[in-house]
């Protein structure tokens, strides 16, 4: 089986950070360098996005071997875990499975709970690129913009457009595969699995991912855990309040 594709930085305890749904460990290069002044930073891309491999497959158990797969092949004893979103489910599935293997757990923005599909437009709007037509980054931006009207959405997705060779453009990510298993994204925690090591939230001010409805449901999941707001910031706090984030999660580590 293959390893998933990183990009590691600094030396001292691994921290691991997993990105997002339609998103790369590149989202991450800005905290990363930050964060691999204290720790062993590993930013990885998980199946089907980045620069990892592509699999008609996709659901949480898969994306939990892929890592543990990952921590093996790089002989990693306890880590730290760090996902947002998507990879903070799997982030949470995977301290959840594999405790001994977690030091400290950090989840941004998401909750173990189940979360109905959302993202279908920005699907749409993927879909509806033709790269055999739309053969310049602007023509793609265009299309993009006839479904979205959120230029932060906007310019996250052109980053996933590269020049797949000379004259032709592709996405890096799997988008067929994603399309298809776009049900299992919004798939919650297991009921009763349970990680008792450290573990903090941080949640966007601006953001309904997580509410105080859940606070109830974070605390049977994580027993030894505390639920941080990010100011001024929605669902990518991490970008769009990097100071507050970092110090947050600096200071859970210390």
């Amino acid at each position: 089986m293959e390893i998933l594709h990183s990009t590691i930085l600094g030396t001292g305890q691994p921290l691991l950070i997993l990105h997002g749904f339609f998103g790369m460990s590149d989202n991450w290069k800005t905290l990363g360098k930050k964060f691999a002044e204290n720790y062993e930073v590993h930013l990885i891309d998980q199946r089907n996005h980045g620069r990892s491999f592509h699999s008609d497959d996709f659901d949480y158990e898969l994306a939990v071997e892929d890592l543990h797969r990952y921590i093996n092949h790089y002989n990693l004893k306890t880590s730290h875990l760090l996902g947002h979103s998507m990879g903070g489910k799997v982030a949470m599935l995977y301290a959840v499975t594999y405790p001994e293997k977690v030091a400290k757990l950090i989840v941004a923005d998401i909750s173990p709970r189940a979360y109905e599909p959302h993202h279908q437009l920005i699907l749409e709007a993927l879909n509806a690129v033709n790269f055999s037509i739309h053969t310049t980054r602007k023509q793609v931006e265009d299309v993009l913009r006839m479904y979205i009207d959120n230029e932060g959405i906007i310019q996250f997705l052109l980053k996933n457009v590269y020049w797949k060779s000379k004259g032709q453009l592709a996405y890096r990510f799997n988008l067929q595969s994603l399309t298809e298993n776009y049900d299992e994204i919004g798939a919650p925690l297991p009921p009763f699995t349970q990680f008792e090591g450290e573990t903090l939230f941080l949640k966007g001010e601006l953001s309904p991912y997580i509410t105080e409805k859940d606070s109830a449901l974070i605390a049977a999941h994580f027993p030894n855990s505390k639920i941080v707001t990010v100011k001024n910031s929605g669902h990518w706090l991490h970008a769009e309040n990097p100071t507050q984030f970092y110090s947050e999660v600096d200071s859970f580590l210390k």
